[in-house]
């Protein structure tokens, strides 16, 4: 998300920090770029027009004109102001009151919002709450079925709706059955039209009176950009949101929607859909996402997920492998799934500071996600000896390796010239950490 936007505001701010002082006319035309920039990102015309307006104000005082480093300055100042600009602090999701508490899914058909309840339950079981899934949409076919199959991926219990069934009598039901074996947390999935009607607009009145939910979440797609806008404006009239749910957005290279949604709608995105798998649900921090745009990385966000991938008792036995000089294949395969399940090699790499900008000038050297399942397939070729000492594999059992695995003999050699690299580093580091000149990432 965002990559033409941030392409263009590196850009912009490149170009400023090429003068030593900064003069009102070279600032103004500057942010004129940066308007433009957000137009074309799909910002919302009075959105834009706002920010630039409180840019500008800031930019052209003192604050800019007797820094040592105006065009630095400026910068912090778009960071502040698009942070602002996306809500300034990270919302939480109410969960307080006598349970079950009930979380209300809204939106459009296609928006996403019965993987996205199957992730939010998947995200709130992990934080120890006690979660049931409702269907409560009877007009799209294989609704019902859809979110039983998911909450059986993601091990959450869902109520037994069927097809037929009043919605509103659904949720009451199901609020009744979570009561009584004791589930804190109610998620309803409930129906979405192609466009916003009467009788859709009626029946999630009628649940919301029924159930009187904490959270009534829209679930916007965010490639659809303004529509995406409009659909909560009018979504947020109707039913009184308390938050938005952006799916899809690692399909969305533009992200107005993102930035148009806290200033219109007026309230505030909590989650952030970036994929389709269950787990591909992040909390929204407006100062991160800023950073994001601006090309500075996400580090805050790469530590959380690595923390919640990487089991605590692996990296201790890991650690003590590599300080014992006794990692091998088998383990160089398995931290290889454990960062897969992070995300992809681009998405990851590109929330290192500075290092996004680094990989689109080098387009060759674009991390290929393809790359990692020929490692797994050709260490999964090798017998458990070869895997345990990589030093036992010769000329023929490289031309095994390559058959058993679908790559070529040039493919296995490349591997394992790259691990022996890797071994030989950790040598170093380990060494280092002995002699008190350096110690181990205690992360690694």
């Amino acid at each position: 998300m965002f990559d033409r936007l941030t392409d263009k505001l590196a850009a912009v701010f490149k170009k400023l920090k090429g003068h030593g002082k900064l003069t009102e006319a070279q600032v103004g035309e500057g942010l004129r770029e940066v308007r433009l920039a957000l137009l074309e990102a799909d910002v919302n015309y009075k959105v834009t027009k706002g920010f630039i307006d409180r840019v500008r104000e800031r930019a052209v005082g003192e604050e800019v004109m007797r820094s040592l480093t105006p065009a630095q300055q400026v910068v912090k100042i778009v960071h502040e102001e698009l942070t602002t600009l996306l809500g300034g602090e990270s919302p939480k999701l109410d969960l307080g009151g006598r349970p079950p508490i009930a979380l209300m899914l809204v939106g459009l058909q296609g928006s996403g919002k019965t993987t996205t309840a199957a992730k939010l339950a998947r995200r709130l079981k992990g934080q120890g709450r006690q979660v049931y899934l409702v269907p409560a949409d009877v007009q799209r076919p294989a609704a019902i079925e859809q979110l039983k199959r998911l909450g059986a991926d993601c091990g959450v219990a869902v109520h037994p709706s069927e097809t037929g069934q009043n919605p509103v009598a659904i949720a009451a039901a199901a609020m009744e059955a979570a009561y009584t074996a004791g589930y804190d947390t109610v998620i309803l999935d409930t129906a979405g039209r192609l466009h916003i009607d009467a009788p859709l607009m009626d029946e999630l009145k009628a649940i919301r009176e029924k159930v009187e939910p904490k959270e009534i979440l829209l679930v916007a797609d965010a490639m659809t950009g303004q529509d995406a806008v409009q659909v909560g404006q009018s979504f947020n009239d109707l039913l009184r949101l308390t938050g938005v749910i952006l799916t899809k957005v690692e399909g969305d290279a533009r992200g107005g929607a993102a930035l148009s949604m806290r200033e219109v709608v007026g309230k505030p995105i909590k989650f952030l859909g970036v994929g389709e798998k269950l787990d591909a649900l992040e909390v929204f921090h407006p100062d991160r996402l800023a950073s994001r745009i601006l090309g500075m990385g996400d580090v805050l966000t790469l530590i959380e997920k690595a923390q919640e991938t990487f089991d605590v008792e692996q990296v201790k036995a890991l650690e003590k492998k590599l300080r014992q000089e006794a990692f091998t294949l088998d383990d160089f395969r398995e931290q290889l799934r454990q960062v897969k399940k992070m995300g992809s090699m681009e998405q990851l790499l590109g929330m290192i500071p500075g290092l996004g900008s680094k990989m689109k000038a080098m387009k060759d050297l674009k991390p290929d996600d393809r790359e990692l399942k020929r490692v797994e397939a050709i260490i999964g070729s090798m017998t458990p000896g070869e895997r345990a000492d990589h030093n036992l594999i010769n000329g023929s059992r490289r031309r095994r390796i390559a058959l058993g695995s679908g790559t070529s003999v040039q493919d296995v050699n490349r591997l394992l010239k790259n691990f022996t690299m890797t071994q030989k580093m950790i040598k170093q580091v380990a060494q280092g950490g002995k002699k008190g000149k350096g110690i181990l990432p205690k992360f690694f």
